[in-house]
């Protein structure tokens, strides 16, 4: 593989997660990266101690994200190998991470603003 094709990894990833985990997934992922902005641009700013609390669940959601690894590929934590596969554990566990933490900023704070209206 000499170059890097967008469908081989929407091929990939559709055959792991299935379709409707896959399309869930996108729809989670492109409605909270809005919803994130928008409350940005109501708000004109970050809230620290909202985004401590979110980085706290952020921690459980890269846990759920290896659990979500584990579980639809062939291969276990016991499989890695090499610096490679390690890496792609610690991505996993950042993204999960970074999404779930982002996505509990913006939930917290969509809350907190429908509270006080």
């Amino acid at each position: 593989m000499k170059e890097l094709d967008p469908l081989v990894f929407w091929a990939v990833f559709q055959e792991m997660l299935g379709a409707p985990l896959l399309w869930l997934m996108l729809v989670v992922i492109l409605a909270g990266t809005a919803a994130f902005f928008a409350l940005l641009l109501k708000e004109r700013k970050i809230d620290s101690r909202r985004l401590v609390r979110a980085e706290f669940v952020g921690v459980a959601g890269g846990c759920l994200a290896l659990v979500l690894m584990a579980k639809v590929s062939s291969s276990g934590f016991t499989d890695a190998g090499g610096p490679a596969d390690w890496f792609l554990i610690a991505l996993v566990f950042g993204l999960g991470l970074a999404g779930t933490t982002i996505l509990m900023y913006t939930l917290f704070g969509w809350r907190s603003r429908l509270q006080r209206s």
